[in-house]
């Protein structure tokens, strides 16, 4: 029940216990195809360059920045949470020159902010902010922002590590041009892939650039060579790695996306409702709080470090602890793909009670 890696379901590990095949095999190529059709279903777009990174989520952010971005580009970060942070990280390791907008741990960015840091740089290349910030569970509006960018020259780039496949990203709709994820979150799939999608207008940046990528195994104009039409060999692909992420997609699209989004808020609320209920404070405010990834204040007089190891050692449950400014303040609970059952927080419910009884 922490911040990722969630549970994972039997049939996505026994999918990853079939035998491996090369990763030209014509019946793993056409896995291949699928896995893409089913990316672009849950993702929200109809986007060709939708596909698996060979890595984690980091792995897709680099891919993204070190794509898009060449020495001297500017760009805009918004920085509310750890996430934002490694955002501005990639964006200056690949050279660029990086204007940020911040916001207070636990609090959404302005959108208006961040619209005026745009007017006051309309050469931005890229404006990138967090869809769910892992360490403070925040969801950030992006409807404003897609729509604005649309008729400018700047791409909107949107982390959504732990929000695919628990609330609906709608890359099309939103008009995001590159979006990356992780596969240990919502996905309930183990660590080792970044789902990520990049539209027409990010594919002709690329195409555009004046330098090559400075990262070979990122290129993506290498590993399209892979992913599209010419099946060229790049690298050798994670084949078990990606039968668990096919079958976990097609675990979602069995219950179908609206059921899945309904059931992370039904739950989510479920525990925040519960968690008030007993006297705890939440970090952060209703509409802006994650179904899947829940911030409670570390009760006063509680030792985080030995609550969450009690918890751990009594129930077997782990939760994560704060990061950076939040550390030892919050615990971050999570419920995501197959940990988001009623079960758990029942568990989780009472074995709070227990811990913390005579506490309060």
């Amino acid at each position: 029940m922490g911040p990722g890696p969630s549970n994972v379901s039997p049939r996505v590990l026994l999918a990853m216990a079939r035998p491996t095949v090369g990763h030209l095999d014509p019946a793993f190529l056409e896995l291949m195809d699928e896995l893409a059709d089913q990316l672009r279903e849950l993702f929200g777009t109809a986007n060709q360059m939708t596909i698996p990174i060979s890595g984690t989520g980091s792995a897709g952010m680099e891919t993204a920045f070190d794509n898009l971005l060449e020495p001297g580009d500017t760009t805009i970060i918004g920085v509310n949470g750890v996430f934002g942070q490694r955002m501005v990280s990639n964006a200056e390791r690949a050279g660029a020159r990086v204007l940020t907008v911040e916001a207070a741990w636990g609090e959404p960015l302005d959108v208006g902010a961040l619209i005026e840091a745009h007017k006051s740089a309309p050469e931005a290349r890229l404006l990138a902010v967090v869809h769910a910030e892992t360490s403070t569970g925040v969801l950030q509006p992006l409807e404003e922002l897609g729509a604005y960018l649309q008729d400018s020259g700047t791409l909107f780039l949107v982390d959504t590590v732990t929000s695919l496949g628990g609330v609906p990203v709608k890359v099309d709709e939103r008009g995001i041009d590159v979006a990356y994820s992780g596969t240990q979150k919502c996905l309930s799939v183990p660590p080792g892939l970044a789902p990520i999608t990049f539209s027409e207008r990010a594919m002709e940046r690329i195409g555009s650039r004046k330098e090559k990528v400075h990262s070979w195994y990122l290129d993506l104009s290498l590993i399209a060579s892979y992913w599209g039409g010419e099946r060229a060999y790049h690298h050798t692909a994670p084949v078990n790695a990606l039968y668990g992420l096919h079958e976990g997609l097609r675990a979602i699209l069995e219950e179908g996306l609206e059921a899945r989004f309904d059931r992370h808020r039904r739950l989510g609320t479920a525990l925040q409702n519960g968690l008030m209920k007993r006297g705890l404070e939440l970090l952060v405010d209703e509409p802006y709080r994650l179904p899947q990834l829940t911030s409670v204040l570390v009760p006063e007089g509680v030792d985080d470090k030995v609550f969450r190891r009690q918890l751990l050692e009594r129930f077997g449950i782990e939760i994560g602890g704060g990061l950076g400014p939040l550390a030892g303040k919050i615990w971050r609970v999570g419920l995501m793909g197959e940990t988001c059952r009623e079960e758990t927080v029942t568990l989780f419910l009472g074995a709070l009670d227990e811990l913390l009884e005579g506490k309060s």
